[in-house]
């Protein structure tokens, strides 16, 4: 396994629409071994391919308190079953050291396939809501700040460019 470079704001790569798996094989399975593994080497508890620089639709996610409970969703949709909203603090490993209140549906039906091409589905309410629908925003070329004001947003962006200037 190996630590994978996490694409940060405002690269335009994270921009990018995925495109759906097709191939299960073991070429994924790896791919998802090291999207957990630096998903939790980040300290993070979601990693899109897509801020990894892999267009494809797959996301994991870990959300327990001891990060001991990986979820691998491929081809990911979310459906919303109720219309109440709940607000988190949101971060993100693209757009690190930044949280903003972001509001999303409290509680939606997830669609996804396994590794092997499985279709399932789950309700997902609480931050495993937010975490999935946060996560499947990056395959459709979204991030958290695009719900946070223009002025927030640009602010974000040129620190994050001038960190990115001192570190090059």
């Amino acid at each position: 396994m190996s630590i994978l470079q996490i694409l940060e704001f405002p690269d335009p790569r994270l921009r990018k629409t995925a495109s759906p798996v097709t191939v299960f094989d073991a070429k994924l399975e790896v791919l998802i071994e090291d999207m957990l593994e630096t998903m939790y080497e980040a300290d993070g508890i979601g990693l899109a391919a897509t801020q990894v620089n892999v267009h494809k639709r797959l996301l994991v996610i870990d959300v327990s308190e001891n990060k001991d409970s990986p979820q691998t969703f491929i081809n990911p949709s979310f459906e919303i079953i109720e219309d109440e909203l709940v607000e988190y603090d949101e971060g993100c490993l693209s757009v690190p050291g930044f949280y903003e209140t972001v509001s999303r549906p409290a509680i939606g039906k997830v669609s996804a396939q396994d590794l092997t091409g499985e279709a399932f589905e789950l309700d997902a309410y609480g931050i495993l809501s937010t975490c999935v629908q946060h996560e499947i925003d990056h395959l459709n070329g979204k991030l958290f700040v695009d719900y946070i004001s223009a002025l927030k947003r640009q602010r974000i962006r040129n620190k994050l460019e001038k960190e990115h200037k001192k570190s090059a």
